[in-house]
């Protein structure tokens, strides 16, 4: 292959430094390292590395040529990091509550992440050993866990969708679910996790009335009387596909996640709105959100509100 021109610009070097070879890219990293003297007499050493961008390239480069080198230049460090993740609580009221704990711990840094539904409290400490980093760690998030409680349902980064398949698991207990609006995004959530079917039987969407009335047992008449966007058909669902799949729970999403043409008992209820429903053997719960913003919204954090309503039943 012929090359372009405008390729020999990868073989510039700057004077002084050490070729590294890239294994992955035509384009080499570079080592220079200098010595500078100050006015006051001292000596300081410099160092500049160069490296390509593609990510392949550069992390490959940097693990097999710098880090090694960077080892040998500057004093040991261990990194110890935590994630602690909550569901469905405003980032100001997270950080009001653990702000006065995390900023104590000025040797930690913490980063809190906000979106799709969750707020995530990453902590990265730097120590001389392995055991340090860690301990300094667990104390913060110790006192963070004492402050948050029940809101937080990972404290190693797992997803609400694998705590709530373990915590299936843990009970001997399988799921089903029945989908109007989230259109499967649901089953898609649970289903992205390894060994799901464990403890996930499946489930259906029932986009249309007569899909809920011919798959989860709905009485034509009640969604006639209320609407298919309504507690009585939520609790309806839910107990349908738990009786009809022969689930241990059944879980149910009816709602309106965009602007639509709802006519009889539906017309004129608001966008956002979304009834969920979670039967089991011996009652059957409904619960009713408003959920703003535009119909990707809505779709995800009502399957945000389902998964985590179904976590706290699980307790």
């Amino acid at each position: 292959m012929e090359m372009p021109p405008n390729n020999l610009k990868q073989a510039q070097v700057l004077e002084g430094a050490e070729l590294l070879m890239n294994p992955n890219g035509s384009a080499p990293g570079q080592w220079l390292e200098t010595v500078i003297r100050t006015a006051d007499g001292h000596t300081h050493r410099r160092l500049l590395i160069l490296l390509p961008g593609p990510p392949n390239e550069l992390k490959a480069l940097f693990t097999q040529e710098v880090r090694p080198r960077l080892a040998d230049v500057l004093p040991p460090s261990f990194l110890a990091r935590r994630v602690l993740r909550m569901a469905l609580i405003p980032e100001s009221t997270v950080d009001a509550r653990t702000a006065p704990i995390y900023r104590r711990f000025t040797d930690v840094e913490t980063t809190i992440l906000a979106g799709h539904g969750e707020i995530q409290l990453h902590f990265l400490c730097a120590k001389s050993t392995q055991e340090e980093a860690e301990d300094r760690v667990d104390q913060l998030v110790e006192l963070i866990e004492r402050e948050m409680g029940d809101d937080i349902f990972s404290s190693d980064g797992e997803s609400l969708e694998e705590i709530v398949l373990l915590m299936l698991g843990l009970r001997g207990l399988n799921l089903s679910v029945a989908e109007s609006c989230t259109g499967g995004l649901l089953s898609e959530r649970l289903t992205a996790i390894p060994n799901a079917s464990r403890n996930f039987l499946g489930g259906a969407v029932v986009y249309s009335n007569d899909l809920k009335v011919g798959l989860c047992k709905v009485p034509a008449k009640l969604i006639q009387q209320n609407g298919a966007v309504s507690p009585e058909v939520a609790r309806a669902l839910a107990e349908g596909i738990r009786e009809r799949t022969k689930a241990s729970l059944g879980l149910s999403i009816t709602g309106i996640a965009g602007p639509s043409t709802l006519d009889g008992p539906d017309e004129g209820k608001p966008v956002g709105l979304v009834y969920i429903g979670l039967a089991d053997e011996e009652d059957t719960q409904v619960k009713r959100f408003m959920i703003p913003g535009d119909r990707n919204r809505i779709r995800l954090w009502a399957t945000q509100h389902a998964l985590e309503m179904l976590r706290h039943s699980l307790q």
